[in-house]
């Protein structure tokens, strides 16, 4: 298997992640989130997507690219933050410019509503944690 570090957050999402890797493609956000980054992405599974689909389909739809750029963007920290970083209480500015709350309770780490069930998946450009819902701003 490919070692995870040479392939960048897109490649990881492509084949972990796929309702997220087509939503970023269709927002058109694939060269920005393989650029140099560093990104942390906190990463809805494609049954957090499932949870509001007719949402998804509907932001999907081509007119509707740039809230689905905001809603994408609301996901993405610049630089790295692995889950050692994280603090209880500590707020993330995402690139979209909004702010998501951690809180760590237990040895249980949420995002703004969502549980990271995976954290610190390294990618050649930042790093992936895994949530159980879509972030929405």
């Amino acid at each position: 298997m490919e070692n995870e570090m040479t392939k960048d957050i897109v490649a990881i999402a492509s084949t972990d992640a796929k309702t997220l890797a087509a939503a970023v493609t269709a927002a058109g956000l694939v060269e920005t989130l393989q650029g140099e980054g560093p990104f942390t992405v906190f990463a809805p599974t494609d049954a957090a997507f499932a949870d509001i689909q007719s949402s998804v389909d509907t932001l999907l739809q081509p007119e509707n690219k740039a809230k689905l750029a905001n809603v994408l963007t609301y996901h993405v920290v610049s630089g790295k933050a692995h889950a050692a970083d994280l603090e209880d209480g500590q707020e993330l500015t995402t690139v979209q410019g909004g702010k998501l709350k951690v809180s760590i309770k237990d040895g249980t780490v949420t995002i703004g509503n969502a549980t990271v069930t995976a954290a610190d998946i390294e990618a050649s450009n930042g790093v992936i944690h895994v949530i159980d819902k879509v972030l929405l701003p």
